[in-house]
């Protein structure tokens, strides 16, 4: 089979679209569409039932993605190995974030990183869900919750902690709570829901102070992602739960019930166990632990 339309198959299994396949490989998407279209020709079977919404793998696309998924990890590893082989670290470091914690904690730190290291280019890619670091579509992952792969290698950077916070607009309007259970009087803004939500611990405003047995509070609206609860409650829709980093970017949010406050998380920064020696890896790796003991302290 032809490398080029193995490598066209596997993003547009993986994207699930061949627009968004084309903006991956950076084709157009008619080139995406041809190609695909050669390789079943040559195979004799089509790979996809096409959708409004949609590729959808058929049983012998099924079959050919975890092939072509194992040999562009393996390609991807090998480029990984070449470009470490130089003398000084270069190259492209694929890294992804949740969105609020690479948004804002990491992106602001990525020019200092670039005059220590200008020779490596970073390609940050921003998801609340994980990609598959195994599977290397990204090389290095920040992320708020501990790895549970026994293939991947992984470095506590820092501890994160939460608390209640509502808007200078929602307070003007609405007396803030002097205890939990007065929280039942106000407009709760939700992180979920859960299977959309990963990031654990951040629902706990639905609960506190309600009396063991009583249903947890209801929405005013739900978000699946912090930096959407953190513009509810700068709109003023009313009180949520936000990561402390996250809301000291922004003046219009005040801290309530100070003494309350959620499960600490810690983050982490992990990488595939086959790059473990890789030069541009251990380059990021020092610098964001070096970041994260400046801001701890």
């Amino acid at each position: 089979m032809d490398w080029d339309k193995l490598k066209t198959f596997h993003a547009a299994a993986q994207a699930g679209s061949l627009t968004k396949a084309a903006e991956m490989l950076g084709l157009s998407q008619s080139a995406v569409s041809r190609q695909i279209a050669a390789l079943e020709e040559d195979l004799g079977a089509s790979l996809f039932h096409r959708h409004a919404r949609g590729l959808i793998r058929t049983e012998p696309g099924n079959l050919l993605f975890e092939a072509a998924k194992e040999i562009a990890a393996k390609a991807a590893i090998a480029e990984a190995r070449v470009q470490d082989a130089r003398d000084e670290p270069c190259g492209e470091l694929k890294v992804t974030a949740p969105m609020a914690l690479g948004a804002i904690w990491l992106a602001a730190r990525l020019g200092e990183f670039h005059e220590q290291y200008p020779q490596i280019r970073i390609r940050l890619m921003l998801d609340d869900h994980e990609l598959d670091l195994a599977g290397l579509e990204a090389e290095v992952g920040i992320r708020p919750w501990p790895s549970t792969q026994n293939d991947l290698v992984q470095r506590k950077l820092l501890s994160l902690h939460q608390h209640l916070y509502a808007s200078t607009d929602y307070l003007a309007r609405h007396p803030a709570p002097a205890s939990a259970a007065e929280l039942d009087a106000h407009s709760i803004i939700h992180y979920g829901p859960p299977q959309m939500a990963p990031i654990p611990g951040l629902d706990w405003a639905a609960k506190v102070g309600r009396a063991e047995g009583q249903p947890p509070r209801p929405a005013v609206v739900e978000v699946n992602t912090v930096h959407g609860v953190m513009k509810s409650i700068e709109a003023g829709m009313g009180i949520g739960v936000l990561p402390d980093y996250v809301a000291r970017e922004s003046a219009k949010l005040q801290r309530i019930l100070p003494e309350l406050k959620g499960p600490d998380f810690d983050v982490y920064f992990v990488y595939p166990s086959e790059l473990r020696g890789s030069r541009r890896i251990i380059a990021f790796r020092d610098f964001l632990i070096e970041q994260a003991r400046r801001w701890e302290g």
